[in-house]
């Protein structure tokens, strides 16, 4: 547990090497969502269940947990055990292997959607082949997808996160210097969580859809749920004009519950993303879906490749972290909703307590924190009305006491968290939101 009044942790060896790594990587880093901690950037030595220690010697409380893939929490015995073990037998054959067939079973068990299962490195990569399945099912261009919904960086996809068309229209603007905007002229953008909004696109260009895509809980802008009704008229606005429904299920999958957002709201999409939780910290991730659009990887001529796909490592980690969340009786995800509930009540407490204006969003083991948000947040647009200078402000004062969230102010709480480093959390929310006052 950390000390009380334990912070302002030191960061000389990171120091040092952030100076040399500036010289060789663009930035000191390999993903430019790890450019917004505040310099020096950190260099993590090891990790252990819910923590994490840097090569300074401090130890953190993670609720980044791998941007939400390290479900059972850092260095789960079992399954480095059994990574291990496959890796000494076993590297890219570039082949079938039983345990893949073992893999497709369990995600064929635990997720409605799951027909079938073909499984690769990365989410970004998995939508590709959904967006391409859709198009070859339907025989139409346009994408739908929605503003702060995420679904990987590539070209043809990599619209509405920063960079938000004019209200009232729908074009996709790129996101990045370099992206051919031309990627973009089937794609279009819309508020999300509108439902009358979604059904007057459908009904003026629903001939010329594709697929809607979105995540059905919205974890890459805050922690948004649906409004009610919302999936379920997406769902009969699909069907009813022949659009195929993805959901990215990247984050949700598995750490909402066994079967995902899907399986908690009740609505089964044709097509679903998955990764993070997946692979509990190794590069896994598939897509799962109705057998009439899977099977066109064979039988449409669909192309979908990949070197790594099914390396025997990767297998193994989905395999055994699959195994670690079967949960017939539902009394684990009951456990982790109860951790993450009584950081989230603490949290308000707290806020309440000392006269602040932080608000959360939660859904099951996976929370949102905001400061002055001016009415509900509900979609991109309503949280960029909040104050992120404050929230920014808070997340450098949590890192100064030693616990770790994402720079948009995400938790993700893992099953090797326990009470403790719940009321360990809260001393060390309570310095940094009085800091922050």
């Amino acid at each position: 547990m950390l000390a009380d009044g334990q912070k302002h942790f030191g960061r000389g060896g990171s120091q040092s090497l952030e100076l040399e790594a500036i010289k060789l990587i663009p930035g000191g880093t390999n993903s430019n969502f790890r450019l917004p901690e505040s310099p020096p950037r950190r260099y993590w030595d090891h990790g252990s269940g819910s923590r994490l220690t840097d090569v300074d010697g401090n130890e953190f409380i993670d609720y980044i947990l791998g941007m939400g893939t390290a479900v059972l929490g850092h260095s789960p015995p079992r399954l480095l055990d059994l990574v291990s073990e496959a890796q000494r037998s076993l590297q890219c054959p570039a082949g079938q292997q039983p345990a893949e067939l073992g893999l497709a079973r369990k995600i064929h068990s635990f997720v409605p959607s799951a027909e079938r299962v073909r499984v690769g490195c990365t989410g970004s990569e998995m939508v590709q082949l959904a967006l391409r399945l859709a198009r070859a099912a339907t025989g139409r261009d346009l994408v739908v997808k929605f503003e702060g919904h995420y679904h990987g960086w590539f070209d043809s996809i990599f619209a509405g996160t920063t960079k938000l068309p004019a209200p009232g229209t729908h074009g996709a603007l790129p996101q990045s210097a370099g992206q051919l905007p031309n990627a973009l002229v089937d794609l279009a953008v819309l508020p999300w969580n509108d439902l009358g909004l979604l059904e007057g696109f459908v009904l003026r260009h629903g001939s010329d859809v594709a697929a809607v895509i979105m995540e059905p809980v919205l974890c890459n802008t805050s922690v948004i749920m649906p409004e009610e009704g919302y999936l379920e008229g997406a769902r009969r606005l699909c069907d009813e004009h022949g659009i195929v429904l993805i959901f990215d299920e990247v984050i949700t999958g598995f750490r909402l519950a066994q079967g995902g957002a899907q399986a908690v709201l009740g609505v089964t999409p044709d097509l679903t993303v998955l990764g993070k939780a997946l692979g509990a910290g190794f590069p896994l991730a598939a897509l799962a879906g109705k057998a009439s659009f899977m099977d066109l990887i064979v039988s449409g001529g669909v192309m979908h490749g990949g070197t790594y796909n099914a390396n025997a490592m990767a297998i193994a980690a989905g395999l055994a972290a699959l195994e670690e969340l079967t949960d017939p009786d539902g009394s684990k995800y009951s456990r982790l909703r109860s951790l993450s509930g009584a950081l989230v009540e603490g949290l308000e407490r707290l806020s309440k307590d000392s006269g602040g204006s932080l608000n959360t969003q939660a859904v099951g083991p996976v929370f949102n924190t905001t400061f002055d948000a001016p009415g509900p947040i509900t979609d991109l647009r309503s949280y960029q009305a909040s104050n992120i200078a404050k929230q920014r402000a808070f997340i450098d004062a949590l890192d100064g006491n030693g616990v770790r969230v994402t720079s948009r102010g995400t938790w993700f709480v893992s099953f090797a968290h326990t009470d403790e480093d719940v009321e360990a959390t809260l001393l060390a929310a309570d310095r940094a939101l009085r800091e922050i006052s």
